[in-house]
């Protein structure tokens, strides 16, 4: 399994997993149309641990983000986290010894971020959590099963 942060590269460079093969546009998801959440975030980098704002779009399972938040059809983003990779979403605080901060980890990799208040923090958390529900690998349409409708 490739890193969060290579998953996130791979979206950038057009390669997927593996290194070879083109990913299509972002997977065809119009990042800048009628997206779940965005807002600013303060993210750490990979390699040099510098903390830069940056704005996020969270849609249909992907987490992007980018230098401006003005967005269109012809932005590209700085990065791209498939969130079905992803386990946990949650407060970071202690780990960080900064306000507002959480995170976002994987079975090998740990992603910091912090927001400009509690309340964006929790919001963010939260649609985060639902969306790694949403397109956790580990739940398909076939093992959804309907309590109500069971006899």
């Amino acid at each position: 399994m490739s890193s969060l942060w290579q998953a996130a590269l791979n979206r950038i460079t057009g390669t997927d997993s593996i290194g070879s093969t083109p990913t299509s546009d972002y997977d065809g998801i119009q990042f800048w149309i009628e997206p779940e959440r965005t807002g600013w975030l303060t993210k750490q980098g990979e390699y040099i641990k510098t903390w830069r704002r940056r704005w996020f779009v969270l849609k249909q399972g992907k987490l992007f983000w980018f230098k401006e938040s003005i967005i269109n059809r012809t932005s590209k983003p700085r990065g791209v986290i498939p969130v079905s990779t992803c386990l946990t979403v949650k407060g970071a605080e202690d780990v960080l010894n900064r306000q507002f901060a959480f995170e976002l980890s994987t079975r090998s990799d740990t992603m910091y971020f912090i927001a400009d208040s509690e309340k964006e923090k929790e919001d963010w958390i939260n649609s985060i959590g639902r969306s790694i529900v949403q397109h956790s690998r580990s739940v398909t349409d076939r093992e959804i099963v309907d309590y109500d409708n069971n006899n």
